[in-house]
């Protein structure tokens, strides 16, 4: 079935879930993901079939420790139970479908990837042009700054590589890190490496300020560099776009935020006159009080809650306990969201400030494109219909990252 338009279908119904699951899931490729490698026996692998998979049911059942043996198994039971979403847990030691049998001391989450999750609802505070669940191209100007921003951190920090940015289908994106490293860390180690990543301790408060320089008077280097990234974008995002402190609720979050007492006031006084001043005209003028204070201590105070200004308005807000904890599930790749219909696809985080949510391919554009192109299906198979979609670009891409992040069996030559 395909329907027409967008308009004429539920993203939920059982008919639209199992036409997605049968002809355009990616099964393949997530065992490949999953399993790190294709070439590996079932029998013999520790990896897919011990993962734990969770469903939510139409009518909002949610299903735990469900495992397969293969990516055949898995789809079987999907196309069965019809899921408007399904999450991804962690490798467990035993086979999450027998936990009931397994004795409890016997049952723990080994392995995982590292993940993030990054929503737009935490950048509420200060956002202007949406709230709450809505998105849009201008909001995700604060996306694209974090997704920059960590994957840079982590690439040069922590040195890994293997890093998989997913579209979350409405108002987030999310991060999954399965370099060997990586999935194999405990969970301290999880807590020390997202509390290091950490700047913004709580998204919802708006006035609240940065803590990162530790009894220092200077930024570590790491954040120096986080700066420099987001003082390219600052104008434009923040004082541009965004208008941050065009309002006198705007205006009054910046001031919040200055260590200076007097010189806060002196700038709540000149703001007050014309409260609805653009945000470059207000911060051109605090720039000007800095540069004229003759107290060299007080500029280079100045100096430094600039710095943190930059980092309260652009720096990633995490939810650190997404990545904490091996036993947390975070949603597939490629879901589809059941409020906007769009599909979590991968993104390019090279070309991440070209990524425009509105241009994901809904679940409905799809099965109109699948009614369009037709399938072969003389074997009575629906093989790859998703090369006929808009889906193709970011299901190759996935592929490209599951084979990239295959682990090569060591052959040991004993021919001597």
């Amino acid at each position: 079935m395909a329907p027409s338009s967008d308009i004429d279908i539920d993203p939920t119904s059982e008919e639209v879930l199992l036409t997605f699951y049968r002809r355009l899931y990616p099964f393949k490729q997530l065992f490949k993901w999953l399993n790190r490698g294709p070439e590996r026996a079932e029998k013999e692998s520790r990896l897919f079939p011990y993962r734990e998979f969770a469903f939510t049911l139409r009518n909002d059942a949610y299903l735990r420790y469900n495992s397969y043996s293969s990516d055949v198994e898995m789809k079987k039971h999907v196309c069965l139970l019809t899921p408007s979403r399904f999450e991804i847990g962690p490798v467990y030691s035993a086979q999450p479908k027998d936990k009931k049998t397994v004795r409890p001391t016997h049952f723990r989450a080994e392995k995982r990837e590292v993940v993030f999750d990054i929503d737009m609802t935490d950048y509420d505070p200060i956002r202007t042009c949406c709230s709450e669940a809505d998105i849009c191209k201008r909001c995700w100007g604060f996306i694209a700054i974090a997704v920059e921003v960590l994957d840079t951190a982590i690439r040069d920090q922590f040195g890994y590589t293997k890093l998989l940015w997913v579209y979350s289908g409405r108002r987030g994106i999310h991060l999954w890190i399965s370099d060997k490293e990586a999935f194999e860390l405990n969970d301290d180690q999880r807590k020390a490496m997202v509390e290091y990543l950490t700047v913004i301790k709580n998204g919802k408060e708006p006035g609240k300020r940065v803590n990162v320089r530790f009894g220092m008077k200077d930024l570590p280097p790491t954040l120096k560099e986080a700066c420099q990234a987001i003082n390219q974008t600052f104008d434009d995002l923040i004082l541009q776009d965004q208008d941050c402190f065009g309002s006198q609720e705007g205006y009054e979050t910046l001031l919040s935020l200055i260590p200076d007492a007097k010189l806060a006031s002196r700038l709540r006084e000149k703001w007050s006159q014309k409260p609805d001043s653009p945000s470059y005209i207000k911060w051109d003028e605090m720039r000007t009080e800095i540069l004229a204070l003759k107290d060299k201590h007080a500029r280079q105070n100045m100096r430094y809650a600039m710095e943190d200004i930059l980092l309260q308005y652009a720096y990633p807000r995490l939810d650190a306990e997404v990545s904490k904890h091996r036993n947390h599930l975070l949603k597939a790749p490629f879901c589809i969201h059941p409020k906007t219909g769009r599909i979590c696809v991968p993104i390019d985080p090279n070309r991440i400030r070209e990524f425009d949510p509105a241009t994901v391919p809904t679940v409905g554009q799809l099965l109109a494109e699948l009614d369009t192109a037709g399938s072969d299906t003389s074997d009575g198979e629906h093989r790859d219909d998703w090369q006929r979609t808009s889906l193709k670009p970011y299901i190759d891409m996935f592929e490209e990252y599951a084979n990239n992040v295959q682990e090569k069996q060591t052959k040991i030559d004993l021919s001597w």
